[in-house]
């Protein structure tokens, strides 16, 4: 069974969550989105210190510090018993740090920041030496790239948004029930559930009936782990055929 797909054992609900916790690909746009605004945040503060820096001859502690930050954020990340080591560190400073899932999302954000900051940062360095060494006549291109991974983040949150969900199947009831936002969804008034599985996920297409013609409120679409795609056709089938 998916990991983001579990059978309850207090109850015949079938549940599940499909969200950065348990979805590699919603961690990776959630991360890589969060992080480009706040690279793009975190260059613009780089440069204003750099360049007050410079001024008195300290743009290298300004670089030195940016640096050490990036490289404490990577050996957090890449450690094992990261909890430890915040509870550590916790210990030996006057205020609580944040922990769980807190510290988790804030870890993913920060790393995107860091891989988005060196991405965007090449990328204006590349065309401002190109343009000295006269291979191009301005930066234009790379600064449109880079400015390009603002829209291209807002997808990236949007694309991350619809991936996720959280919810549980009641077969007795025959019902489905979502968490975020909480609705639930009476599989009497589904008609048929067309299914695409793209990667670790399925995306469920369901077609409502209308009664009296009216139209029926519901999520036309559903992104839900394969298991439980599986299990909501089984029931609307169930219905269809009896």
């Amino acid at each position: 069974m998916d990991e983001d797909a579990v059978d309850s054992p207090d109850s015949e609900l079938i549940q599940w969550r499909r969200d950065a916790s348990t979805s590699r690909t919603i961690r990776l746009l959630w991360s890589l989105g969060v992080g480009t605004f706040f690279a793009a945040i975190g260059i613009i503060v780089f440069w204003r210190l750099y360049d007050m820096a410079t001024q008195i001859g300290g743009g290298s502690i300004v670089v030195a510090i940016f640096v050490a930050l990036a490289v404490t954020v990577v050996a957090f990340a890449a450690t094992s018993n990261t909890e430890r080591r915040l509870e550590a560190l916790s210990r030996r400073l006057p205020f609580d740090l944040p922990a769980g899932p807190g510290f988790q999302r804030g870890l993913d954000a920060a790393l995107g920041t860091i891989v988005m900051m060196a991405l965007i940062g090449s990328l204006m360095i590349a065309g401002r030496v190109l343009t000295q060494r006269g291979v191009i006549p301005g930066a234009g291109p790379f600064t449109g790239l880079a400015a390009l991974s603002i829209p291209l983040a807002l997808l990236a949150l949007v694309l991350a948004s619809f991936l996720q969900s959280v919810g549980a199947i009641d077969p007795d009831e025959r019902t489905v029930y979502l968490y975020d936002p909480e609705q639930a969804i009476d599989l009497e008034v589904i008609n048929s559930v067309s299914a695409r599985q793209v990667g670790d996920a399925t995306i469920l297409t369901l077609e409502y009936a209308q009664p009296g013609g009216q139209y029926v409120a519901g999520p036309r679409r559903l992104v839900v782990p394969p298991t439980i795609a599986r299990e909501l056709q089984s029931l609307v089938e169930e219905r269809a055929a009896q």
